[in-house]
């Protein structure tokens, strides 16, 4: 009986806890489009600035990088920003226009760990009342629920089957 409720208690906990996933993966997506406008505006200001000079940005940062330690070290923070602005871009790409369902298959692509992180500060869960929220609480009532009946019956008859070789045999 025990076990029930642990199970029916890990069921619970898996429904509300899945369930925010809409909702967490729609507040990332807002805030890596307003991170990649960001990084785009500037990497468009260093570009305005390679063109004035008449050079391209690479010969650009090229040219930072033998000047001292000061442009040296705003060259290596250039190239951050470029590559950083080129990877949240693409993954904003790949994430625009996919439903719940479809993040969920491309959550590889919300794993940018400074947004994540000031999503889930500002978060805040709350009942999901659409299709979407109901399905993934329910995949995640099934998930807990089956997880932990799992763990339990694998530790009730996993105990059995590592005390076997010391068990005496009956006689009949």
């Amino acid at each position: 009986m025990i076990f029930r409720a642990l199970a029916l208690a890990g069921g619970v906990t898996g429904a509300a806890g899945l369930s925010q996933f809409p909702e967490f993966s729609q507040q990332y997506m807002q805030r890596l489009g307003g991170a990649v406008d960001e990084l785009s505006r500037q990497v468009t200001r260093y570009e305005r600035d390679a063109e004035t000079v008449g050079v391209t940005l690479d010969e650009l940062i090229d040219q930072l990088g033998q000047e001292g330690a000061l442009s040296l070290r705003q060259a290596q923070n250039m190239r951050a920003d470029i590559a950083r602005r080129d990877q949240l871009a693409g993954d904003l790409a790949t994430l625009e226009g996919a439903g719940p369902f479809m993040r969920a298959k491309l959550a590889t692509h919300l794993g940018d760990r400074d947004i994540a992180k000031r999503a889930l500060e500002n978060f805040k869960p709350a009942a999901p009342l659409t299709f979407e929220g109901a399905v993934f609480a329910g995949t995640g009532f099934v998930t807990g629920w089956m997880g932990l009946s799992a763990l339990f019956a694998f530790l009730a008859g996993g105990w059995a089957v590592l005390s076997a070789p010391f068990r005496r045999k009956s006689r009949v």
